[in-house]
């Protein structure tokens, strides 16, 4: 049986800085932003190459009931981790410094506006169809 996890709620407070924020300075792609009905808004990124989207906005019931901030340890899996920590330094992100955990495993961490985690992970042996 195939399960394939596609989209995961990013609670935030103004969902256009928000969308700003993934499309201009980390590149995401835009999916979808749509209010299907008053009140209710629906905001779909997809990191480039990815599976797996994000989804920000309004009046989504439960989905919406997250506080702002509290999605931690998102984890962007890139093949070249100094490239794109640099990228995203040039866009104007704050990105830490790369940390080697060991194993050949390396991260650099990142914040959302709202505080809400993200990291670049860099896995060597994941190469390919797999990456």
């Amino acid at each position: 049986m195939d399960m394939k996890l596609e989209l995961v709620q990013v609670p935030v407070t103004d969902v256009d800085r928000a969308r700003a924020f993934y499309t201009e300075r980390l590149g995401f792609v835009l999916d979808v932003d749509v209010q299907p009905m008053e009140g209710m808004r629906v905001v779909q990124l997809t990191p480039p190459g990815s599976g797996c989207s994000i989804l920000i906005g309004t009046g989504m019931g439960e989905a919406s009931s997250m506080a702002p901030g509290t999605q931690k340890a998102l984890h962007l899996v890139i093949a070249d981790i100094d490239a794109a920590r640099q990228e995203l330094l040039d866009r104007g992100v704050e990105v830490a410094e790369v940390v080697d955990v060991g194993g050949g495993v390396k991260y650099a961490w990142f914040a959302d506006p709202d505080g809400n985690s993200l990291a670049l992970q860099e896995m060597p042996w994941r190469t390919g169809e797999n990456f």
